[in-house]
């Protein structure tokens, strides 16, 4: 991922940051050519991984490809100088952005996140006109087996992520990909006017909630908020106390929320991380877009009335319906207050120079008591809105604004 145009590159795997010419190669290897296999201790110390594999050389980064010093085998693979990871196709050669999806305890993030992929490979991503695969291997498997399967095909709920630091916990990486194009412009006419594809890698790093809960825990487990463009946070409404007493007949409460796992700590927080890293100026306000997104929406419908903005489908256009999550916004805003969650529009508001409430429900109903998706099926609402007004935020997607 490079940050606009200072020329500085994010790792998507350990979130360190280099330049393009320091960008190293992995020896093609393979049987009766190259270098021998051996454990890449880098590797393993870094991400867990402990195979065998051919070595890793230095040359210059900013070229495809490189020949290998020990053996003359030209190889393609190119790899972080820091972790040794496999680097995703065009890393650096096109300009792209990474988004961090961040989540509080028990909000549901991992199955917001499972929700979200399963929607753009299917019906938001033809909406959009948008392509998404995974950026190697290892992502596309553990996706299928580990998250899709299980919400999916088994109707299980995920179980919650330990607590965990970034060492030996692999991100899953996902290219997304749209084409340059205005609004009401396919994806044919974009190519013929000249639009230029816009990338997106999104770099899940699925931090335990935990680990959110004081600020040396998050410098620990969040490295990543500082090599994204834009931050995705999730939050439950019922851990919030004046939410909670309206959750509807049937929903399943989360433990009480203690004082250091509060939605508005957890926000203090990434926010006090962020003012000391982005290098800014006192008083300027941070510059990555935050979408704060409250969860589980659908045990607090029958509290809505029925012309709320949060009950209405989603648009099927291609583009961010500015107005529409505008009216989300204001919305959430207004509960805020009778969820007793004020302070969260407090530091939102003093600290962000571009922020926007979403309220979404990545399985539509309430699980079953005993962990299990409702009999109806998963029927997402509005999960897709924070995806697509970030994205907005770097023109990767048009807004239509009446």
């Amino acid at each position: 991922m490079r940050r606009g145009g200072g020329g500085r590159l994010y790792c998507p795997y350990c979130y360190e940051s280099c330049v393009e010419q320091e960008i190293e190669f992995r020896c093609a290897g393979g049987p009766g050519r190259g270098c021998a296999s051996e454990v890449d201790t880098v590797l393993r110390d870094r991400i867990g991984y402990a195979g065998a594999l051919p070595p890793v050389f230095t040359a210059d980064g900013r070229q495809s490809s490189a020949a290998c010093p020990r053996c003359g085998t030209v190889s393609t693979a190119r790899v972080c100088s820091s972790c040794h990871s496999r680097l995703p196709v065009l890393f650096g050669k096109v300009p792209s952005r990474l988004i961090a999806l961040v989540g509080a305890k028990q909000s549901g993030k991992s199955v917001f996140m499972t929700v979200l992929l399963h929607e753009l490979m299917h019906d938001l991503g033809t909406r959009l006109d948008a392509a998404i695969s995974g950026a190697d291997d290892e992502t596309l498997h553990r996706f299928a087996s580990d998250y899709e399967r299980p919400l999916y095909r088994e109707s299980l709920l995920l179980p919650p992520t330990a607590a965990a630091g970034l060492r030996n916990r692999v991100p899953l990486v996902f290219r997304f990909t749209t084409a340059g194009r205005q609004p009401g412009w396919s994806a044919l006419r974009a190519r013929a006017n000249g639009g230029v594809p816009r990338h997106t890698l999104l770099s899940f790093f699925d931090a335990a909630g935990e680990d959110l809960l004081s600020q040396q825990s998050v410098e620990q487990n969040v490295r990543y908020l500082t090599a994204a463009d834009g931050v995705i946070l999730i939050l439950d409404p019922l851990q919030m106390p004046g939410a909670r007493g309206l959750a509807g007949s049937g929903a399943l409460l989360p433990a009480p929320a203690t004082t250091d796992d509060q939605p508005a700590t957890v926000l203090a927080n990434i926010t006090d991380l962020m003012l000391a890293q982005e290098g800014r100026r006192p008083g300027e306000p941070i510059r990555k877009p935050l979408a704060i997104v409250f969860s589980k929406m659908d045990s607090l419908a029958s509290e809505l009335r029925p012309t709320s903005p949060l009950l209405r489908p989603p648009s099927r256009t291609p583009h961010l319906p500015e107005q529409d999550s505008l009216a989300v916004h204001h919305e959430i805003r207004q509960l805020l207050e009778r969820w007793e969650g004020s302070r969260i529009d407090q530091i939102a508001r003093l600290h962000y120079r571009t922020y926007r409430y979403f309220g979404v429900s990545a399985l539509g109903e309430t699980p079953t008591t005993d962990n299990h998706v409702s009999r109806r099926g998963i029927r997402p609402l509005r999960i897709g809105d924070p995806f697509m007004w970030t994205l907005a935020q770097f023109g990767a997607i048009p807004v239509k604004r009446d």
